[in-house]
């Protein structure tokens, strides 16, 4: 028996920070607005489309962004109207599927393929969640659909902001073709250089190369881009995605300079990352350090063990493992980060307290 075709849509708000501010500070409206700090060290959150017009882009430097644009108008973010935003959207979704999958606050994959009211097309559907985001939240969305997640999500940035792309079964292969495999979602800036390197830069030429070419020069990754390459992806919505990783950064107003800043600077972090994990019931065999120094190279050592991390005083302990062989610094420190990863419940295997992680490092 042959399977239906599944109907996928991505659902991507526009600009969805900076608009929720301007949606709230009518006087924002119409204006290049970031979400950020516009201290020295600050970092652009979101940016409006007015603001990205001059190339204002998430994650740069503040400083960066008001040379690009002087006009610029930064607002603090506020965290905790976005996810209630974000709450009120995906209540919208799940009045048409249950099989929704959040990337983040902002965008979600959506399975409509048995949609729970009956509708003529999937893109009927997103037209419809469109429409009932805008009315409940005043926000605009943009969606893509397709047959794949793959196919849904380039979609859904084909027409933004505030439109809809629909790219049709059999249609996947011709519609990748011209497109660079920068613009691919699944394959960063270093993978699109080193693709660039052996002759690949559009879908076209992606689809020439062989799997056995692929797998020698990007492993395992190479299933994905050799499907991609002919509009393929089988990867299913999973609405219970396990989470991956848990971790904090932080970006100092001032530079580190000394281990007597260094190792407090960590101590916090880890009591941080440690209370989302016992937040969640969920532990992890892989710690690692992110450090970026004031010239902005980063240095990033994991150290992974059999069993879970099983306390703060733990996880500090192998951060500053971590940090010590990176000692004394060459250069001053604006940023320090902790992840854990390899991530496993604590309700279903307890861990328990070890005298110390040091033993086994």
């Amino acid at each position: 028996m042959t399977k239906p075709v599944r109907r996928i849509i991505h659902i991507d708000m526009d600009a969805f920070y900076a608009s929720v501010e301007q949606r709230d500070a009518p006087e924002l409206r119409g204006r290049p607005v970031a979400v950020g700090r516009s201290q020295e060290r600050g970092v652009v959150a979101a940016a409006s489309y007015e603001a990205r017009k001059f190339g204002v882009r998430s994650a740069m430097p503040s400083v960066v962004a008001q040379r690009k644009c002087p006009e610029l108008i930064f607002v603090p973010p506020r965290f905790e109207v976005y996810r209630a935003v974000s709450a009120q959207i995906h209540a919208v979704f799940a009045r048409y599927t249950p099989l929704i999958q959040p990337l983040s606050l902002d965008e979600a994959y959506l399975d409509v393929t048995d949609p729970l009211l009956p509708r003529p097309s999937a893109t009927a559907i997103a037209q419809e969640i469109r429409a009932a985001i805008h009315a409940e939240t005043g926000l605009t969305a943009s969606a893509g659909v397709s047959y794949n997640k793959f196919l849904a999500k380039l979609a859904s940035d084909y027409r933004k902001p505030n439109g809809q792309f629909v790219i049709p079964p059999g249609a996947g292969e011709a519609f990748v073709a011209d497109l660079p495999v920068s613009s691919f979602h699944g394959i960063g800036p270093a993978t699109a250089a080193r693709m660039n390197a052996l002759g690949i830069y559009t879908g076209a030429d992606l689809r020439t190369q062989t799997l056995d070419l692929l797998v020698r020069h990007f492993g395992k990754a190479a299933t994905f881009y050799y499907g991609i390459a002919r509009g393929e992806d089988p990867r299913p919505v999973e609405p219970h995605r396990p989470r991956k990783s848990i971790g904090k950064e932080t970006t100092y107003e001032r530079d580190l300079r000394r281990d007597d800043e260094l190792y407090p600077a960590l101590t916090t972090l880890a009591q941080s990352v440690w209370h989302a994990c016992t937040k969640r019931h969920t532990s992890g065999r892989t710690v690692t350090l992110k450090l970026r120094y004031v010239n902005f190279q980063q240095l990033t050592r994991s150290h992974s063990f059999t069993d879970p991390i099983p306390s703060a005083t733990a996880l500090e302990e192998t951060a500053h493992f971590l940090l010590h062989p990176l000692l004394p610094l060459s250069r001053p420190v604006r940023l320090l980060g902790i992840t854990v990863s390899s991530l496993t419940s604590t309700e279903e295997s307890p861990a328990t307290e070890q005298l110390s992680l040091l033993s086994h490092l």
